[in-house]
């Protein structure tokens, strides 16, 4: 019994499979979700701490301290 001889596959069709082939996609989405989300928490903070920022929340805190019921 001889062994069944397969069928070669061409170059450009392993080249087309391996060119298309997304499968580390949701990693790199992963990653520039991430980095996105980093550099939006940095800009976030750097807005929040700034003293405009403290200034107006504490006197809107200060105020509704100081309403009467």
């Amino acid at each position: 019994m001889s062994a069944p001889t397969s069928t070669p596959v061409p170059r450009t069709t392993r080249l087309r499979a391996r060119l298309c082939d997304d499968s580390g996609m949701s990693t790199v989405e992963y990653a520039i979700g991430t980095l996105a989300a980093a550099a939006f928490a940095a800009v976030l903070y750097a807005v929040v701490t700034g003293d405009s920022i403290v200034t107006a929340l504490t006197g809107l805190v200060q105020r509704a301290l100081q309403v009467a019921f």
